[in-house]
C-alpha cells in the first residue's frame, strides 16, 4: 500500500512534467517568499490551536482527559508526520497511541482521535457542498446529483450508528453533547477557512489575480481531492489544481504552480511538529537514563 502512494504521486508527477514541463514546479518554489510564509505559518498556528480544541472537546466527551497545550504540541507533530509520511493518517495514529499510553487506555484515545478527525470531515464536506451548490466551478452543474448521494449516504450512516451501540454512545458523547457541538462545528469551520485562506495565499503568491469567490471554491474542491491517499498530498493536489484551474480558463499551469507553493507553505508550517518530535524523542531517552543512574 506505502509503495502503491508512491508510485501513484510518482506518476502524476510525471503526466504533468510531460504536459507542463518542470517550469510550473519550479515557479512554484520560487515564488514563495518570506512574507508569504510568515502569513501561512500564522494561519497554521490557528488552524492548529482549532484542531488541537475540537480533538480536547471530543476526548472530554468520551472522558479522556487532555490539557489543550498538550494537545496542541501533539497535533504539530501529528501534522508534521502526515505531510512527510505516505497515507496522511500515520501522524493522527501516532497522537491516538501516544495519547492513549499518557491516559492508560490506547482505545478510547484513538476513538476521540477518529470522532475528532470524522467531525471535521463532515464539516468540510458540509461547507464545501455549500460552496460549490452557490458559486460557480468546474463540478458546479453536477452539485444538485452530488447533494442527493451524499444525503443518502448520510441517511446510511445514521442507520448504522443508531444500530451500533458503541458507536452511537461515541457520537452522542463525543460529538452531539449540547455543549460541544456548537464548539466542534466553529473549530472545524476556522480550520476549513484558514485552510482555504492559505490556498487564495498560494495563487496570489503565484500571480493568480482572479477573485477570491473564484478561488474559494477551486480550494475546496483541491482539498477535497488532496483526501486521496498520497505522500503529504503531493501528487493528487498538483493534478487536481491543475484540471480544475485549466476548467475555469486559469490555465493548468497557474494550477501545479499554485499547488506547489501551497505545499511548501503547509510543509513549513507543520516544522514545529518536528521540533516537538525531536524533543519527544530527547525525553524518552533522557528518562530512563535518569532511571538507570537512580537504580
Amino acid at each position: 500500500m506505502k509503495w502503491g502512494r508512491l508510485i501513484g504521486s510518482a506518476a502524476i508527477f510525471a503526466v504533468l512534467v510531460w504536459r507542463l514541463g518542470a517550469g510550473p514546479f519550479l515557479d512554484g518554489i520560487r515564488t514563495v517568499d518570506a512574507w508569504s510564509l510568515t502569513a501561512a505559518v500564522l494561519l497554521a498556528v490557528v488552524t492548529t490551536v482549532c484542531c488541537a480544541w475540537r480533538w480536547k472537546l471530543v476526548a472530554r466527551g468520551l472522558g479522556v482527559h487532555l490539557p489543550l497545550p498538550a494537545a496542541i504540541a501533539a497535533y504539530y507533530r501529528s501534522l508534521f508526520l502526515n505531510v512527510t509520511l505516505p497515507g496522511g493518517v500515520v501522524g493522527d495514529v501516532h497522537r491516538g497511541v501516544s495519547h492513549g499510553r499518557d491516559v492508560s487506555d490506547v482505545g478510547l484515545a484513538l476513538r476521540a482521535v477518529a470522532l475528532e478527525r470524522f467531525a471535521g470531515q463532515v464539516v468540510q464536506i458540509v461547507l464545501t457542498v455549500g460552496v460549490l451548490l452557490v458559486l460557480p466551478s468546474p463540478v458546479h452543474s453536477a452539485m444538485p446529483f452530488v447533494t442527493a448521494g451524499l444525503v443518502l449516504a448520510a441517511a446510511g450512516l445514521v442507520v448504522v450508528a443508531r444500530a451500533w451501540a458503541p458507536a452511537r454512545r461515541d457520537i452522542r458523547d463525543g460529538l452531539l453533547r449540547r455543549r460541544a457541538w456548537p464548539a466542534i462545528a466553529l473549530a472545524s469551520t476556522l480550520v476549513v477557512l484558514g485552510h482555504a485562506a492559505t490556498f487564495v495565499l498560494a495563487a496570489r503568491t503565484a500571480g493568480i489575480g482572479a477573485p477570491v469567490s473564484q478561488l474559494v471554491p477551486l480550494a475546496l474542491l483541491v482539498m477535497l481531492i488532496m483526501v486521496v491517499p498520497s505522500v503529504g498530498g503531493w501528487g493528487p493536489r498538483e493534478g487536481g489544481s491543475a484540471w480544475v484551474f485549466a476548467a475555469v480558463g486559469l490555465g493548468a499551469s497557474s494550477g501545479v504552480t499554485t499547488a506547489v507553493a501551497y505545499g511548501v507553505m503547509v510543509f513549513v508550517s507543520t516544522l514545529p511538529g518536528a521540533a516537538v518530535l525531536v524533543l519527544s524523542w530527547a525525553r524518552r531517552i533522557r528518562f530512563p537514563e535518569r532511571s538507570a543512574a537512580h537504580a
